[in-house]
Order: structure tokens, then sequence, then C-alpha cells
């Protein structure tokens, strides 16, 4: 269980970098740079906690899901970032793809 949330934390700390990413605006702004790298390094170290017992095609399927789906909702909200329904519908196929992966594969979380 807690590699599920090694895996959460990960997945947190990376759309929070990511999203920083882009008030960093080129990393032309100092703070909102620094922070990024930091929130990326705790991700890689939570991701590499989780990679302990849960496989990393699982692991990396989940994070890039719920990361991509996440992101999406952030950057309609607080970037107000439209997807088109080709966006949305490649997104429902990521999230078919990950439900998929984890309900019928032999390499599922354990």
């Amino acid at each position: 269980m807690n590699n599920v949330i090694y895996l959460l934390l990960a997945i947190l700390f990376e759309i929070s970098a990511t999203s920083l990413l882009k008030v960093a605006d080129g990393f032309s702004r100092l703070l909102p740079t620094i922070a990024s790298i930091i929130l990326y390094i705790f991700s890689f170290y939570c991701l590499s906690n989780c990679l302990k017992t849960i496989p990393v095609g699982i692991a990396y399927a989940i994070w890039s899901a719920l990361g991509i789906v996440l992101l999406t909702l952030i950057g309609i909200f607080a970037f107000e970032q439209t997807p088109d329904w080709a966006a949305i519908l490649g997104l429902l196929f990521i999230i078919i793809g990950v439900i998929v992966l984890n309900l019928f594969s032999k390499m599922g979380v354990h």
C-alpha cells in the first residue's frame, strides 16, 4: 500500500512541477523554475520508491494517464486552455488503456 501512496505522491509532485513550468515562462522566472526542479526531484524519488513492487510499465501508465488528465484539468481552470473533441477523445483512450492494463494484465499491481 505504501508503494501506491508513493505513486500518487509522484503524480502530484509531477503535475505541480509541470504546472509551474507554465508559470516559469521558459525559465525566465527564477522562483517557479527552482520550485519546478525541486518538485521534479521529489517526484522521481517517489516514483523510484514505488517501483520496488509496482511493475514499471504499470506505474508509468498510471503516472502518465493521471498526469495527463489532471494537467488538462489544470489547463482548463488555471490557464483557460480548452481541449477540443479530439483531445477529449484521446484522453478517454488513454484512460481506457490504463483501466484495461490494470484490470486484465497479469503485470498488475500486487
